[in-house]
């Protein structure tokens, strides 16, 4: 692992936290706040915050580290296959097991269903963008 992948890495895993934001925390937030039943109070949510970040950290640094096992060099469009095949692999049947497990409607569901997948093609994106050959 060198100086590139963990600047691909961090920029991310920020990258990661402020589209998670974006989506959860502002535009799925009124959905959320609908059906308070299904989740954690808000402060015990806050409380185990930690754990989004460790967990985000984890599959942030995996996804770059796989990335790198087989990076060819092809520009940004291979980080954004790359977040396809993630969000196929991760994204979606995230999406659908959660619906599968809690009650919550499935327009939720496919919310998640499209964000999830657009979520790792952005971070391949980025990845890729940063992950580059030096130039010489």
């Amino acid at each position: 692992m060198n100086k590139r992948f963990w600047m691909a890495f961090a920029a991310c895993y920020v990258v990661g936290m402020v589209l998670g934001f974006l989506v959860h925390g502002v535009w799925l937030d009124p959905t959320y706040k609908s059906m308070p039943s299904v989740w954690r109070p808000e402060a015990e949510q806050q409380a185990l915050f930690w754990v989004m970040i460790v967990s985000g950290l984890i599959a942030t640094f995996a996804f770059c580290l796989i990335f790198t096992k087989g990076y060819e060099g092809k520009g940004v469009m291979e980080g954004v296959r790359y977040g396809v095949l993630i969000g196929l692999l991760a994204g979606i049947p995230t999406a659908l097991d959660q619906f599968w497990i809690y009650p919550i409607p499935f327009s939720l569901a496919l919310k998640w269903l499209v964000t999830y997948p657009l979520y790792w093609i952005a971070l391949g994106a980025v990845l890729a963008a940063i992950y580059r050959p030096t130039a010489k």
